[in-house]
């Protein structure tokens, strides 16, 4: 078996790593950056909701954000300006306020309950933000918190997020699956949301184009003399027909190819590379995904017989669903068509 020396290893790890500030990143980061200053003279602290399906990127996009600020300025030891916690899943709100504490590393996950330790969690925590000086508290998988939970339950949530954020003054990003925007009902957050964010699948009927440059930002993290040329139109279907415009998906291709190139000594990324990785790869999901799964390496076929299918609907969560197993549905992609008819249309 061939093996990586601990270079490539290295360079494997900043591809996989990276992020390409394309422009809805760009937005998100200047929301966040906003919300940080805000919180200085606003009276009421402006909130944020980020929504976004499996796989579009919204854990990788909070990382670099927290990254981004912790090497941009000084802060002390006892600081942490943005704190990235997420629900615990199915384990409730007094399990997700443990969590952000033990984030905050006021206490281990061994420390035992004690008497009245509950009734204090919510003054506990906010206590511990002021005196860390966060300036903003990211919550990721905010969906686990609401779903299969009566409108009761909700609004005990949202009143306690709202009491965390007046009293430590500071901003709060949920951040979740499509139905996390179930939160924004609520009328205790309805009017706190004051930007609201979806990150999409790419679109290459929609916007080609944007495709096309996103693949050219990913390859300048490559470590070749020379960029790989993934923006050039047949790589380019060929690759969002392996990834359904999914960034997870598109990722985990791209890094398998490069594995494979430096695996070969290769001095660059070529096609062929792109054909054994998707070949090594089960991209798409089972269940209802697999009536559309590529019959056919896209990779090793003429860009006219190229079939992409795109998203129709995002996952939902239905709280009216007379069964449990019925509240989830998953997304939904369109019946793979040439690319070529769609430029027809």
């Amino acid at each position: 078996m061939r093996t990586l020396s601990s270079a490539q290893i290295e360079q494997l790890q900043i591809f996989s790593d990276c992020i390409v500030l394309h422009p809805q990143v760009k937005t998100i980061f200047n929301d966040f950056d906003e919300l940080r200053l805000n919180r200085h003279f606003q009276s009421d602290q402006q909130c944020m909701l980020l929504t976004g399906d499996t796989g579009v990127g919204k854990s990788h996009l909070i990382n670099h954000y927290k990254k981004r600020v912790f090497a941009s300025q000084n802060y002390s030891r006892q600081s942490i300006p943005v704190l990235v916690s997420r629900i615990s899943s199915g384990k409730g709100l007094d399990a997700t306020l443990t969590q952000i504490l033990m984030d905050l590393e006021l206490f281990g996950s061994h420390q035992r309950k004690k008497r009245g330790y509950k009734t204090d969690l919510t003054k506990k925590l906010v206590d511990s933000l002021i005196k860390a000086d966060v300036e903003l508290l990211i919550i990721n998988e905010f969906q686990e918190l609401i779903e299969f939970k009566t409108v009761q339950e909700r609004q005990l949530i949202a009143n306690a997020l709202k009491y965390i954020s007046e009293e430590a003054k500071v901003p709060i990003v949920l951040v979740g699956m499509p139905w996390a925007e179930q939160i924004a009902e609520e009328p205790q957050w309805s009017s706190r949301l004051i930007r609201r964010r979806k990150l999409e699948y790419f679109s290459l009927e929609k916007d080609s184009r944007y495709f096309r440059q996103y693949l050219m930002g990913l390859a300048k993290y490559m470590p070749f003399n020379e960029p790989p040329k993934l923006e050039v139109m047949h790589t380019a279907v060929a690759l969002f027909a392996a990834c359904r415009g999914e960034n997870r998906a598109l990722k985990h291709l791209l890094t398998e190819s490069l594995k494979i190139a430096l695996m070969e000594k290769a001095i660059n990324l070529d096609n062929q590379h792109l054909v054994s990785a998707f070949n090594k790869l089960c991209l798409f999901d089972g269940g209802a995904d697999e009536q559309i799964k590529l019959k056919e390496n896209p990779f090793t076929l003429p860009i006219e017989q190229i079939k992409i299918s795109e998203i129709t609907r995002y996952s939902n969560y239905n709280q009216n669903a007379l069964a449990s197993n019925e509240m989830l549905s998953t997304r939904i992609f369109s019946t793979p068509t040439a690319f070529t008819k769609l430029l027809s249309k």
